[in-house]
């Protein structure tokens, strides 16, 4: 029996103080999702306060996205677990959808932290994209190290928080906080796919990357 996968999604709806709507970006939840379903693995929603999360980056002409959205898994994140009701024991990986919302309730949420660790300490992946590594950054392990200390790591880089214009808003910059916390920080280009994997971290660098992480996710998975 294949162990079930954990995707993590943002419950925080407004970037800053700007006024404008955020959430988890669908195409950061639909193509990962679309390459470990298809590779028949089940997969469970989480989110900091669980329930129906708002979405961002609604687009329904990807045909990825909109599989997504008429799938039977959509219906989960509807009732997105809160992070009490999950047994890390059932999960090989825990998957950190982005979103500028993953900024405000990703980092600071010791329950989700706690998951991700029992996940990986139980010889399971821990994966991030775009603003989802922000999940990463205080993940401890049982020898007090952060996960990220002297890993290859990379996510939203501050070039393209700053082509976003929102290097002002957001409450940190997700590259400087993971190399502050030991994160060999890797990147590319403005919108370029760049996935890299490190001892069973993976992380990709924007929405471009989405579907490479999944991809990287199930090679892992098979080894």
């Amino acid at each position: 029996m294949k162990k079930k996968i954990l995707f993590v999604v943002t419950s925080h709806d407004k970037k800053g103080n700007t006024g404008e709507n955020t959430g988890y970006y669908l195409g950061e939840v639909s193509h990962p999702w679309e390459v470990l379903h298809k590779a028949g693995y089940e997969i469970d929603f989480v989110s900091p306060k669980g329930g129906t999360p708002p979405v961002d980056g609604f687009d329904l002409k990807d045909p990825v996205n909109k599989e997504f959205w008429e799938s039977k898994d959509k219906s989960k994140t509807d009732r997105s677990l809160q992070p009490s009701q999950v047994n890390p024991d059932e999960y090989s990986t825990i998957f950190y959808a982005g979103g500028h919302g993953a900024m405000w309730d990703f980092a600071d949420n010791k329950d989700l932290s706690n998951i991700a660790s029992k996940i990986y300490e139980n010889g399971g992946i821990v994966a991030a994209v775009c603003h989802g590594p922000a999940g990463l950054v205080n993940i401890k392990l049982n020898n007090g190290q952060y996960l990220v200390d002297g890993k290859k790591i990379n996510a939203f880089t501050n070039e393209e928080e700053s082509e976003v214009k929102l290097t002002n808003v957001v409450p940190f910059l997700l590259e400087d906080k993971l190399k502050e916390r030991g994160a060999k920080f890797e990147k590319s280009g403005l919108w370029q796919n760049h996935v890299v994997s490190d001892q069973r971290v993976i992380t990709g660098q924007n929405p471009q990357s989405a579907k490479s992480v999944g991809e990287a996710i199930l090679k892992e998975l098979n080894k």
